[in-house]
C-alpha cells in the first residue's frame, strides 16, 4: 500500500486509563490503617529579586541595588504533612483496555484492514509482553510519585488486584533508569496487563497505592495547574496548585506520562541513559528536545506508514515502540495538505 493511502481520518484510544491521584497524609507504621486527605494551603511571601538582568543593570551598582530592593511579593499553594505526619499516601485507579488493533476512527477501509492485520501479527508473536513489562515496572518502582519520590526513607506500593490479592513492592529496591525488575510480583503484574491489552480479557482494573515516607511535616508536591491567562494584578497566585473537591491532587495526564515512560529505544539513549516517555517525536518538554525526529527516520509517523502498510520494521524494538504509542492512543490521520 503507497503511503498516500494513510487514512486522513484516524483516531486511537488510549489503553492505559488512569484517575487522578489523590493525596493523603499517614503515619508509616499505621500506613494501612488511617490517613487523612491533605488540603491546599495559600502562602503569601516576599521573595527576592533573582532572575538575570538586563546589561545596564549589571553594570550599574546604584540601579543594582535599586532594583534588588524592590518587594518581590507572590501568593501561591502549598501542600505539606501535618506536623506528626511522616507519609504521603498516594492513591489512583487504573484501567486497561483491549483493543489496539482496532481504531476509533478510521475513513479508509483498505488501510483499516492493512493495520489490523499488522497489529494483529504483532499481538500473536509478541502478546506486549515487553510493553506489560514496562509497564508493570514502572507502577512497581513509583516512578508516578514524580518529585515526592526523592529524598523518601521508604516506599511501598500496593497494587489491588482484587478484593482478596494485593500485590505489594518495595519501590526504593528498582530502579527507575531500566526494566531489569523481574519478581514474581512483578511478572504476575505483567502477565494481567498484557492479557488485557492483547485482547484475552477485555479490560483490567488496578488499585494503586503508593505510601512514601518522606519526613515529618515535610512539603509534598501535587500537580500545578497550567493558568493561561495570569493578568498582571499583584493579587493573583504564581503558583495554583492541583485539588480535587478540597483533596489535593496529581492529574491523571501526569500519572499516565509516568506509566508510559518506557522507551530506551530511541537514536541517543545510549548516551542519555534514561528512558523517555512514549511520543510521538519523543519529545521531553522540561528538555526543550525531540528525540526521535523525521530526519533520523526514528518517529512514529515514518515508523508507523511502514507498519500499518505490512512492511517489515528493521528492528523488533520499533514494532515495540509504534504499538506503544498506539497503546497511548492519539489522532494519527494524514492530512491531504502539505
Amino acid at each position: 500500500m503507497a503511503k498516500n493511502n494513510i487514512a486522513s481520518v484516524l483516531a486511537f484510544e488510549k489503553k492505559l486509563v488512569p484517575s487522578d491521584g489523590y493525596f493523603y497524609g499517614a503515619i508509616w507504621e499505621n500506613r494501612n490503617e488511617s490517613a487523612t486527605p491533605l488540603k491546599l494551603q495559600e502562602k503569601s511571601v516576599r521573595g527576592t529579586i533573582s532572575n538575570r538582568l538586563k546589561k545596564a543593570l549589571q553594570t550599574d551598582p546604584l540601579k543594582l541595588d535599586a532594583e534588588v530592593e524592590k518587594a518581590n511579593l507572590q501568593t501561591v499553594d502549598s501542600c505539606a504533612l501535618s506536623d506528626k505526619q511522616d507519609t504521603l499516601k498516594l492513591s489512583f485507579t487504573l484501567k486497561v483496555l483491549s483493543g489496539v488493533e482496532t481504531p476509533s476512527a478510521c475513513n479508509h477501509v483498505e488501510f483499516n484492514q492493512s493495520y489490523t492485520q499488522a497489529a494483529q501479527s504483532y499481538i500473536s508473536e509478541h502478546g506486549f509482553t515487553e510493553l506489560a513489562r514496562r509497564y508493570a515496572n514502572n507502577i512497581a518502582n513509583g516512578r508516578f510519585l514524580w518529585r515526592n519520590r526523592v529524598g523518601t526513607e521508604n516506599i511501598e506500593v500496593q497494587v489491588k488486584l482484587s478484593e482478596t490479592e494485593t500485590l505489594i513492592f518495595d519501590a526504593n529496591a528498582l530502579s527507575t533508569r531500566s526494566f531489569d525488575g523481574n519478581s514474581a510480583e512483578i511478572e504476575m503484574l505483567a502477565q494481567k496487563i498484557a492479557t488485557a491489552l492483547s485482547g484475552n480479557t477485555s479490560f483490567l482494573f488496578l488499585e494503586i497505592t503508593a505510601y512514601a515516607q518522606v519526613g515529618r511535616a515535610q512539603d509534598v508536591y501535587p500537580s500545578e495547574e497550567l493558568v493561561l491567562d495570569k493578568g498582571n494584578s499583584k493579587t493573583k497566585k504564581s503558583k495554583i496548585l492541583y485539588q480535587i473537591n478540597e483533596i489535593a491532587g496529581m492529574h491523571s495526564q501526569k500519572i499516565g506520562n509516568a506509566l508510559r515512560t518506557i522507551d530506551t529505544w530511541y537514536p541517543e539513549y545510549d548516551e542519555v541513559n534514561t528512558p523517555i516517555a512514549i511520543e510521538p517525536y519523543g519529545a521531553v518538554t522540561n528538555l526543550g528536545k525531540s528525540y526521535r525526529t523525521p530526519k533520523a527516520k526514528a518517529d512514529f509517523f515514518t515508523l508507523f506508514d511502514k507498519f500499518s502498510c505490512g512492511e517489515k520494521l528493521a528492528t523488533v524494538e520499533d514494532e515495540h515502540y509504534v504499538m506503544a504509542v498506539l497503546v497511548r492512543g492519539g489522532v494519527f490521520g494524514e492530512s491531504g495538505k502539505e
